[in-house]
């Protein structure tokens, strides 16, 4: 680049190389969603071994299990608030701190009401993370790269709960569950320290705020471009105009109606669904006789299976479009989910169920990842936000009542009613799916919604 003394850091940065320095950017912020991702589903691992130590029945920690995603759905809100105001990597490391404390406290818990408060508390931290880690991820590197930075984020939820299951498959067996929780808070907080010292802030926050340059000039020279030491910035994507203010009221306009109620009811859904799995399979295992470890290696196979089918999802939405895609990609997990609760759940025979969890968790994460780029084609520019950003919130309430839905199903039926209700559940998302008319359409040039999603199961 040559050199300058006006610069807008959204243009240089969309248009610029993509170097080994922004990789490693990514990589740090990966990081911690990753940990987000560990954090999110220990508690759903240690319910067996809590069980025996307290001698209560699996429905006593529904609301336990609840209260974590409640805090989400408030950290989620609060903590884009904090970016805007204290800088995107900030308030990102802060709320990994934040969840990693908390975490870290929960091993000492002696009952159920210290448990239930302090995974609220995590829940605030965990909802916080994740759309600081999605704005920085996209604001570090170029716009043909930001398909790959987000798509990262994405499979990195569903990769933090596989490492989850497995950590507790080696550890609670040995040294119980309040070890687990340890690892669980001191990890992250080692990470955020780290990461404290290696992660710039926001280019585009720190373009807005005189007294940041430096930083920001330090940064951009890391990146390759000659900018001058008395450069000064614009920041990007404002040409001079004030932003739209946009409301809830927009999404429920005649020409936006429609769509919003079919986006709504797809979130709390496949939401619901998704953490009917994640929060209660190793218990329902665990009670069919499975062992603590085995039942968490299935759960590690589930999420592995979300990994693919986070990345796979979003290659097929590009070439068929969301319609098509997300519609098909629903249908087999009906099927899926139907199938697998007319299994035999055998601890000596699970080759195939482990196989069938592998395609379950697959679909459903992969409807669940796709659903994000859905909302962001579904709406233009000036109230995208506000649209993504309440269908998600509105997801969040069929996560908080995924615990006591699944222990009903559990309770009413068994394992085999606990499997059709995923069954259930994917044919609303299928109907709510349906319902959308304003589907990406299925040309890569023409998908640029897809492009730039979101993560999902927070």
């Amino acid at each position: 680049m040559s050199r300058m003394k006006s610069v807008n850091v959204g243009q240089v940065i969309d248009d610029g190389s993509w170097t080994n320095y922004q990789k490693l950017l990514i990589f740090g912020t990966a990081l911690t969603i990753i940990l987000d991702g560990v954090d999110n589903q220990l508690l759903g691992n240690a319910i067996p071994s809590l069980m025996k130590e307290w001698g209560l029945q699996r429905s006593a920690f529904s609301t336990a299990l609840a209260a974590s995603p409640f805090g989400m759905m408030i950290g989620g809100i609060a903590g884009g608030i904090l970016g805007d105001k204290i800088g995107r990597r900030t308030a990102l490391l802060l709320s990994v701190i934040s969840f990693a404390v908390v975490t870290l406290a929960i091993s000492f818990s002696n009952g159920l009401a210290m448990l239930a408060a302090l995974r609220f508390l995590a829940g605030l931290g965990l909802g916080g993370a994740m759309p600081n880690a999605a704005a920085l991820a996209s604001e570090y590197v170029p716009r043909r790269q930001r398909p790959f930075a987000v798509t990262l984020t994405i499979v990195c939820i569903p990769l933090g709960g596989a490492l989850a299951a497995q950590l507790s498959a080696l550890v609670i067996p040995i040294y119980g569950w309040r070890m687990l929780f340890i690892l669980g808070g001191v990890i992250p907080i080692v990470l955020a320290l780290i990461l404290f010292k290696i992660l710039p802030e926001s280019p585009r926050y720190m373009a807005g705020r005189r007294e940041r340059w430096p930083e920001l000039i330090a940064m951009l020279r890391k990146i390759g471009h000659n900018v001058p030491t008395d450069a000064t910035f614009a920041e990007a994507g404002i040409g001079g105009k004030p932003a739209a203010k946009s409301s809830i009221g927009d999404l429920f306009k005649p020409d936006f109606a429609r769509d919003t109620l079919g986006l709504f009811g797809s979130f709390f859904f496949c939401l619901l669904v998704n953490y009917v799995g994640i929060l209660l399979l190793v218990p329902t295992l665990t009670g069919a006789g499975f062992s603590q470890p085995a039942a968490s290696g299935a759960l590690a196979w589930w999420n592995y299976g979300g990994v693919a089918g986070a990345l796979v999802g979003a290659l097929i939405i590009q070439r068929l479009g969301s319609r098509v895609a997300m519609l098909g990609m629903s249908a087999l997990a009906i099927v899926a989910a139907f199938v697998v609760s007319g299994m035999e759940l055998n601890p000596q025979n699970s080759g195939m169920l482990l196989v069938m969890f592998v395609v379950l968790g697959g679909l459903l994460n992969a409807v669940q990842t796709t659903m994000y780029a859905l909302a962001a084609n579904v709406y233009p520019t000036e109230i995208r936000g506000t649209g993504i950003g309440t269908a998600v919130a509105v997801g969040r309430i069929g996560n908080v009542l995924a615990s006591y839905v699944g222990n009903y199903s559990l309770d009413l039926g068994g394992a085999p009613a606990y499997f059709s209700t995923f069954g259930v559940g994917m044919v609303l998302v299928f109907i709510s799916l349906a319902v959308v008319r304003r589907h990406v359409p299925g040309t890569m040039g023409k998908a640029e919604g897809v492009k730039v999603g979101a993560p999902a199961g927070h």
